[in-house]
This record gives structure tokens, C-alpha cells and sequence, in this order.
């Protein structure tokens, strides 16, 4: 009994000094990526002030911008993953295309940060769609949200588009795949045609920290976060995600995520 009890104690102890190093990381982090998001519109909106700037410059520091968004918006997700698990949710009503867009924006900075300069100023979704598939990345959206708003937690369902679109395009070979449709819940397909899960590590993806390895692609980014995440996220909001895929022959993830009442 007192074994016990002493376990609990010890795990109290260890969630609370998690939860205090998570504030610190937060709190520290927040104030400069502020200041850095903030002032480098400066450089680019302001040449009366500080100067004018080449157009190498100028992509330089539009570069900087988006990473600087891009590290934010990490951070972000860290928070909404912690109000997910306290089952914190803000209720709103978007555009799908919309949120789809700026989420493969967002996947693409990593991996093609030139691609995210040619659709930065783009508006057509058929001109978008259009710049994605030299690339191999193919978009598509049918059903009622092509056209009706959706109603969940804005940013949330950013979250979850983002990182199965991130974690498509870090492993395929040349194409990627992504669907949106529904007539109630939101259906969320992503396929590439990398190199494929095997059945027995199929579950562990989803845990934290867990990346698959590979000799023949050792390079690929990441800490193992990202599924960890959608999953956590869609589990919260009571939807699901599951997989298909067999080494050697890419992987198909299918999320579905209801609408909030």
C-alpha cells in the first residue's frame, strides 16, 4: 500500500514539474518569437525608414517572416494539444478552402520553401491547385464544405490538415495526395507513395517521440510529435484517424472530424 502510494506521489510530482517546464517553455519562447514576427514586416513595409531592399533581400526576409510564423505556430500547437486534453475547444465557423490552403502553405515551408513564394500571393484555388501539381502534390474538396463553412475549433483542425499533410510530404517518394469531403463529419484523406509502414509499427507511430528509420532515408525532419498530436486532437474532439499501408507501398490516412454542436 504505502508502495503505492508512494508511485502516485512520484507521478504527481513528475506531471507537475512537467506542466511548470511547459509554462516556462512557453513563456520564454512567446516574447521573442513576438518581437521577431513583428519587426521583420518592418524591413519589408517600411523602406522609407530602414532602407530599401533587393529583391534577393527581400525574399530573405519574407523567409525569415514565415519561419519565424512557422515557430509560432509550433508553439501554438503545444498549447492546443495541452486545452485538447483539458478539453478546452473554441467554437467558430471558417472556410475549409481557406484553412486547406494555409496549411499545405505551412507543411511546404520545410520541405519547398520556393513553392510557398509562388503561392504566397496566389487567390484562384484552381491557380493554386495548379502551381501544387508540378510538385506532385495533388488537393481536391467535394461535398458540402467545398462550399458551406465548417464549425469546429479553427485552429485545432489547422493543426491536424498541417501535420498529415507535413507528414506526407516528408515521406513520400513523388507524390502526395490529399482529399477533403464530407456531407456532416469532415473526411480527411492523405496518401504519398513513400515507403510504407509495416503492420507490427503501425500503432507506435502514433506515439510521442516514435519516428521510423530508414538507411536508405535517414534525413527526414521531424521529433515524432505530429501524429501524436492529430490523433490526440481528433480523440478530443470525438473523431478518429486510421491508416492503411504496407511496406513498400506508401501509406493512406483517413481523419474524421466531426462538426462541433
Amino acid at each position: 500500500m504505502k508502495d503505492a502510494l508512494g508511485r502516485e506521489k512520484h507521478q504527481d510530482r513528475k506531471m507537475g514539474e512537467r506542466e511548470h517546464l511547459f509554462d516556462l517553455l512557453i513563456h520564454d519562447l512567446t516574447v521573442p518569437l513576438s518581437i521577431l514576427s513583428t519587426s521583420t514586416p518592418n524591413l519589408l513595409h517600411k523602406p522609407g525608414r530602414y532602407g530599401p531592399l533587393n529583391d534577393q533581400q527581400t525574399r530573405i526576409v519574407q523567409r525569415i517572416f514565415r519561419n519565424a510564423h512557422r515557430a509560432q505556430t509550433l508553439l501554438h500547437e503545444m498549447v492546443e494539444l495541452f486545452h485538447s486534453e483539458e478539453g478546452l475547444f473554441e467554437k467558430q465557423t471558417f472556410s475549409i478552402d481557406t484553412l486547406l490552403r494555409e496549411s499545405i502553405m505551412d507543411a511546404l515551408e520545410m520541405t519547398a520553401p520556393q513553392v510557398v513564394e509562388k503561392l504566397d500571393s496566389v487567390k484562384d484555388q484552381e491557380e493554386f491547385q495548379r502551381i501544387l501539381e508540378p510538385h506532385g502534390i495533388f488537393v481536391e474538396i467535394t461535398g458540402k464544405y467545398c462550399q458551406s463553412p465548417f464549425c469546429n475549433d479553427r485552429a485545432k483542425v489547422q493543426q491536424i490538415l498541417r501535420n498529415l499533410m507535413s507528414n506526407a510530404l516528408k515521406y513520400r517518394r513523388e507524390r502526395v495526395a490529399m482529399t477533403v469531403s464530407g456531407d456532416r463529419d469532415l473526411i480527411v484523406v492523405v496518401e504519398d507513395d513513400g515507403r510504407g509502414i509495416p503492420l507490427e509499427k503501425q500503432e507506435s507511430i502514433f506515439e510521442r517521440f516514435v519516428r521510423l528509420t530508414d538507411k536508405n532515408q535517414p534525413d527526414v525532419p521531424g521529433l515524432g510529435l505530429g501524429l501524436t498530436g492529430v490523433r490526440a486532437l481528433l480523440e478530443a474532439m470525438g473523431g478518429e484517424i486510421t491508416l492503411v499501408s504496407r511496406e513498400g507501398f506508401g501509406a493512406r490516412f483517413t481523419a474524421r472530424i466531426p462538426p462541433l454542436p
